[in-house]
């Protein structure tokens, strides 16, 4: 027994070190850690508990039946962050560049079908060079398992793609079905198709970091919803996401202690926001003086910038706050603001984090090139986001809320629990000058002095129909409050709503907007 015991441990030590030294110094050479590393900064210490270490592959050819390490460039296992149980998967690149075949496959399927039955989160390490080409079409196959059980998991258990390596090909829809994409500045690449075949089918030169770097994903596409500087902390984020979302769908996100009194006064906002509407400020000042210890994390900080989107605690409980951005196009909705603005409030959703929306809003962004994009099924979908959305919802007009796109922001008509309005609000179907301009176009075009007469029907048009409480007064939104008293508002609302429960109709799933 102490020899089969010894030959254990030789083995199991082999498997951890990896295929050589030389490898390892590779690997560092290029700015990345190696695949244990990572999960030593990923979970509490001592708590990894790794399965299918020993396992090899079985496939024949090109060579493999001579080149058979054990992992088989996967490090599957679950352990605790912060004392709650996660699962992880991570690619080693020094074993094959860390491509996926089959026994690969089937240990990453193993490992989604435990964290699902377990319920508790899931986080990939990607650092992989896609599927590997000598297993052929089994290669793709164990693909398509990933994706099916992805699916499955979606809005059943939290499932975070951390990006820190090459991700090409196919292997990029797996972190893109997940539900958050880390990516690390230099290391980090995903495309499609790499520049090698771009510059062939298409003529164009055009880097790898260009193609599919972090900075790409985190600012132009939206693929990246966090960029970081390194591993460490990029790992360390992912620790801090985890510790604000629930296990799964039949739990509550943890709640934290905080010292920041439930009501205390936010007198700051009475200088953060001028009350001119046409005066732009910066609406995360306005959440982080509403939130417990100013602590917010934002997720597309650097996508979509004109719509802000950031899960934070009041009081100790985790929600979700969506705010337009005043500061870039005037907090304008476009495409880019609509999809990030649904995509988060369906997540908060399935995982049961209530909803604040703060609303500054002068509309949707006209033009030619949002509407050939398609703003009218984009914006779509943040609307129907916010109508499907059973969570508590509370919105906070701060100023200006205008047309469309203040109805879209979680207005009472529909479906927000409670609405609340600073007397800096403006709501209306258009600014007053627009409107003035179209309801008095004949009038004025008549008058000795259209420009006099264009300023007195302006006046008129605000305040008879664009007045503080005119909104108020018809029942649509439930007080107008006093800005310092934001947090305790806020704070006594969620506390009332937290046993809500709206169930939708019996149905196999809605039809999203395209």
């Amino acid at each position: 027994m102490r020899s089969s015991v010894a030959e254990l441990r030789e083995l199991k030590a082999e498997a951890e070190r990896g295929p050589s030294p030389e490898a390892t110094r590779r690997q560092h050479a290029k700015g990345k850690l190696t695949v244990r590393e990572r999960l030593e900064l990923l979970f509490d210490p001592g708590t990894f508990q790794e399965v299918e270490q020993l396992r090899r592959h079985r496939a024949s050819g090109f060579g493999l039946e001579d080149r058979r390490p054990a992992t088989d460039g996967v490090v599957t296992g679950w352990g605790r962050v912060d004392g709650r149980t996660v699962f992880a998967y991570a690619h080693d690149f020094r074993v094959f560049g860390g491509s996926l075949g089959e026994a690969h496959a089937a240990k990453i399927h193993k490992l989604m079908d435990l964290a699902e039955a377990a319920g508790a989160p899931l986080v990939g390490l990607n650092d992989g060079a896609g599927a590997r080409i000598q297993e052929g079409v089994t290669a793709l196959a164990g693909y398509g398992g990933i994706f099916r059980r992805s699916v499955r998991a979606s809005g059943v258990i939290p499932q975070i793609s951390v990006v820190l390596g090459p991700c090409a090909g196919g292997a990029t829809y797996s972190p893109a079905l997940t539900d958050f994409v880390f990516m690390v500045r230099g290391t980090a690449q995903m495309y499609i198709t790499g520049p090698d075949v771009v510059g062939a089918v298409t003529g164009e030169s055009v880097t790898h970091e260009e193609l599919g770097g972090a900075e790409m994903h985190g600012a132009v596409s939206g693929v990246a919803a966090i960029v970081c500087d390194d591993e460490a902390e990029c790992l360390a984020e992912v620790r801090y996401l985890l510790s604000m979302l629930p296990s799964n769908n039949r739990e509550l996100a943890p709640v934290a202690f905080t010292a920041d009194p439930a009501d205390r006064s936010c007198d700051a906002l009475l200088d953060l926001v001028p009350p001119n509407p046409r005066q732009s400020y910066d609406v995360r000042d306005v959440i982080r003086e509403i939130v417990d210890d100013g602590e917010v994390f934002e997720v597309h900080a650097r996508w979509a910038t004109n719509l802000v989107c950031a899960l934070t605690r009041l009081d100790g409980h985790v929600v979700g706050v969506v705010a337009n951005q005043p500061s870039v196009s005037a907090g304008v909705l476009d495409i880019p603001a609509s999809e990030k603005g649904a995509r988060f409030v369906q997540f908060c959703d399935a995982f049961s984090i209530p909803l604040v929306t703060l609303v500054d809003v002068p509309g949707f962004l006209p033009g030619k090139d949002q509407e050939y994009g398609g703003i009218i099924r984009h914006g779509a979908k943040l609307l129907y986001a916010y109508c499907n959305a059973t969570v508590p919802r509370v919105q906070v007009i701060l100023r200006k809320a205008y047309g469309g796109a203040y109805i879209v922001m979680d207005s009472r008509s529909i479906g927000c629990d409670l609405s609340f309005a600073w007397p800096t609000n403006e709501i209306a179907v258009m600014g007053a000058e627009g409107a003035a301009n179209v309801v008095f176009r004949r009038e004025i075009a008549a008058a000795p002095d259209p420009d006099e007469a264009r300023a007195q029907r302006i006046k008129e048009y605000r305040q008879e129909l664009m007045h503080s409480y005119y909104a108020a007064e018809r029942g649509l939104v439930d007080d107008v409050i006093d800005p310092a008293d934001t947090r305790r508002v806020l704070v006594r609302s969620l506390a009332m709503l937290r046993a809500k429960d709206a169930p939708l109709p019996s149905r196999k799933h809605g039809n999203l907007p395209l």
